[in-house]
């Protein structure tokens, strides 16, 4: 794994895939740290992949907008979790508009806060521009409610710039609801 983690960061490999031997060819991407994978993670999945119809993968980014880098260990411990039951792919791109130009036509799950972060022009200077991207690249997400300010909020809840509705797609409450989160199971 080191050699091809040390080749993926050189920008040597576009990604790693881990689990099986060919990308799926209609594959619905849930990004995330999984520190540590946890019912949220796997629910947000299986929803997405019943209202995207695609195969679920998990990305891992060894690379994140918020977070350090991830050495070779960390990786390897979150791999680990994965092992025999997800397939997961490695990359170095931390942004979506990133993961879309490295993965064109992949769709993405996502929750109402991450669905708000990709939104906001606070970490996109055009979101109207990165949005016609992901139009090109026939990328779409499929984003699922969250408890946000004490509140259950989803995709109604976001404002969504007028002529890119289509690239959202609801999960419904009924069908993933975890109020859990990575940071309060690593508090516990």
């Amino acid at each position: 794994m080191k050699d091809a983690l040390d080749r993926l960061i050189a920008g040597e490999l576009p990604f790693i895939l881990v689990g099986r031997d060919d990308f799926p060819e209609k594959a619905i991407l849930l990004s995330g740290s999984f520190n540590p994978l946890h019912a949220g993670h796997e629910g947000l999945l299986l929803a997405a992949e019943k209202v995207a119809e695609r195969e679920g993968v998990l990305e891992l980014s060894v690379l994140n907008v918020d977070k350090p880098p991830l050495n070779i260990v960390e990786v390897e411990r979150r791999l680990l979790q994965l092992k025999g039951r997800y397939t997961a792919v490695l990359t170095c791109a931390p942004t979506f508009a990133e993961k879309a130009d490295l993965l064109p036509g992949v769709w993405f799950a996502m929750g109402y806060d991450t669905a708000i972060r990709l939104l906001s022009p606070e970490y996109h200077d055009d979101v109207p521009a990165m949005l016609s991207r992901f139009r090109e690249l026939d990328v779409r997400f499929a984003v699922a409610g969250r408890l946000h300010g004490g509140r259950f909020q989803g995709l109604g809840n976001i404002e969504i710039p007028a002529g890119f509705e289509d690239l959202f797609i609801p999960i419904p409450e009924e069908l993933f609801r975890e109020d859990i989160s990575s940071t309060a199971l690593r508090s516990q």
